[in-house]
């Protein structure tokens, strides 16, 4: 499991431009104006080939009866308790303030159980160190002076977050078969988890999963041992709803990082709500769930294998029509994913049950697949010559040759005289003639175009 790193701080000390800075991305939103950070931003740092995850959290204020003040609290709280090292912000500029006292008091409870740099940001020269000797007096030791805007000392930073990440080639090398059931809360994980074991009686044994609210339950299937994480487990620290469903974000991301093929659990009656806006489903406007649609970018991003599971499938009036309906609507709105495979059934009734492990066996074996060279060679420059690349700024562009460069997951190499020539919706028709040829259901394929030597 990946360390955990949180940022904590009082409103605008500069946490959210130091997330960005240590993740590389523009993820979280940096305003002048105090508590612009709502929400909870997350992501995966890397540095010299070591990973780490960051929780970047609102600015605290004690005392606040403010709704939202009073959230962020309990958050900061959340984020100090679930993480490894805790990076405690203060603004070097405008010197030690009061409530920096205040959370440093927090902050302490966790010396010696935790890694705590006190970070001095907004100090961009070594001239301006001296400026913060003041906050020596929190308690932590001498204070890291870094710039998260213009990225002064970030590097010697990141040097120290990532000093005893080791790169672990055993978990490089682990060939177990994971499969992690994701989804929304109440779309029934626990239920088809606990249908799986009961199913497959060949129980080896429960071990604590390697993040604090997931049990892994290993079983044999057909002769193979695979892992079930199971992410419904999310114990509920606070009343608080955001709380709560950012912590399962966290939790879900981490379960999809860990596994070879992510099984997505749907409510049908939830789908069935958005379609039955239309009096004719088969013309209904429907759009999946922006959380679900998330998970499956999510998914895409990290080339794991998808299975859709369409679950409550014994609630839905239905027809022989209805799952196509279903399937269909769900591919339209997610165009741009034409790999997606589904099952529908019911965790309560077992309908189909069974063949949850199957479906997501077989997509696992796609994405371990390796497709030989002559064939795809033989298939694919075929096509290519039937329908050619377009010509750009007069010049035609030829692809020569074809490999397949890795699996789990699969990448393609394409060697090209102009690899910048090839147009997206080129590259588009090259992997519906890939999968319409070797197949990969289920699974994303990664596409690289390399010059011709």
């Amino acid at each position: 499991m990946k360390k955990i790193v949180a940022i904590v701080g009082r409103p605008n000390t500069g946490k959210s431009t130091l997330f960005n800075r240590l993740t590389g991305s523009q993820t979280a939103i940096v305003h002048h104006t105090s508590g612009v950070t709502r929400d909870r931003n997350y992501g995966e740092a890397e540095w010299t080939g070591k990973k780490f995850f960051l929780i970047d959290t609102g600015g605290f204020v004690p005392d606040s009866d403010e709704q939202f003040e009073k959230a962020i609290r309990t958050q900061v709280k959340q984020a100090l308790d679930e993480s490894d090292t805790i990076l405690f912000v203060v603004d070097a500029k405008n010197g030690l303030h009061p409530v920096d006292k205040e959370l440093a008091g927090i902050v302490r409870k966790f010396s010696g159980k935790k890694e705590i740099i006190l970070i001095a940001n907004k100090t961009d020269t070594v001239d301006k160190e001296s400026s913060t000797m003041e906050f020596y007096s929190l308690g932590f030791g001498e204070p890291f002076p870094i710039s998260a805007i213009n990225g002064y000392n970030s590097g010697d930073l990141l040097d120290k977050i990532t000093a005893d990440i080791q790169i672990d080639d055993e978990e490089e090398n682990d060939k177990t078969i994971k499969f992690a059931i994701i989804g929304k809360p109440n779309a029934g994980k626990s239920s088809i988890t606990n249908a799986l074991l009961k199913e497959e009686r060949h129980i080896v044994t429960e071990i604590p999963g390697t993040t604090r609210d997931t049990i892994d339950s290993v079983i044999k299937y057909h002769g193979d041992e695979i892992i079930l994480i199971d992410t419904a487990g999310l114990r509920r620290k606070t009343k608080i709803k955001e709380s709560v469903e950012f912590y399962s974000t966290v939790r879900t991301y981490k379960a999809i990082e860990r596994c070879d093929v992510a099984l997505l659990v749907i409510d049908a009656t939830g789908l069935l709500e958005e379609l039955s806006k239309s009096s004719d489903i088969k013309l209904a406007t429907f759009k999946l769930d922006s959380q679900d649609v998330k998970i499956i970018e999510e998914v895409v991003k990290l080339k794991k294998g998808l299975l859709i599971i369409i679950n409550k499938w014994d609630l839905i009036e239905k027809d022989s029509n209805t799952a196509k309906i279903y399937e269909k609507k769900i591919t339209e709105h997610l165009r741009s994913y034409t790999f997606l495979k589904f099952i529908f059934i019911s965790a309560l009734t077992k309908q189909r049950i069974h063949k949850v492990l199957e479906d997501a066996k077989a997509i696992y074996d796609e994405r371990s697949k390796r497709v030989k060279t002559s064939e795809l060679n033989e298939h694919l420059l075929n096509e290519i010559r039937l329908n050619p690349p377009q010509s750009m700024r007069g010049k035609e562009i030829k692809i020569n040759y074809i490999t397949q460069l890795r699996s789990s997951p699969p990448v393609f190499a394409f060697f090209v005289n102009d690899p910048d020539g090839i147009a997206e919706n080129y590259k588009k028709f090259l992997e519906k003639k890939l999968r319409d040829r070797f197949g990969f259901k289920g699974v994303p394929v990664g596409m690289v175009f390399r010059k011709k030597n």
